[in-house]
């Protein structure tokens, strides 16, 4: 699940900003930059989320809402009832950061080296 700001969020941000008067270079690259994250993030968010909540569900064992599963497993969490002993949750927790990361940094060099650690470590994980 991605964190804001949504795609429409960024579309309509920089929809406003390029009818400005004038830019810079630089302030076009931010625009464009805020517009292939949003591109981004329509197009892998939707496969994201599916396995997100299927990785909550197991971990939690019981089905909900993405938003409502996230906030009871930070939930558990805090309260110590789950830790990074707890089965499955590092490598959750990796791919759902990774997953993130796809979309705001791709060529973020520690996010590829993250990815490589995490298929070594975690090999039944699909980020990426």
């Amino acid at each position: 699940m991605q964190d804001q700001p949504h795609p429409h969020e960024i579309v309509a941000s920089v929809a406003e900003f390029l009818r400005a008067e004038s830019h810079s270079t630089f302030q076009l690259r931010v625009a464009a930059n805020a517009l292939d994250i949003a591109h981004r993030q329509l197009e892998l968010s939707p496969g994201a989320d599916v396995t997100e909540l299927a990785r909550l569900t197991a971990l939690l064992e019981h089905g909900g809402a993405l938003t409502g599963l996230n906030r009871e497993l930070a939930q558990a969490i805090a309260s110590g009832a789950m830790n990074l002993s707890t089965p499955g949750l590092a490598a959750h927790l990796w791919e759902t950061t990774l997953a993130k990361l796809a979309v705001d940094q791709p060529a973020y060099s520690g996010y590829r080296a993250a990815l490589r650690t995490l298929r070594q470590t975690y090999p039944s994980t699909s980020s990426g």
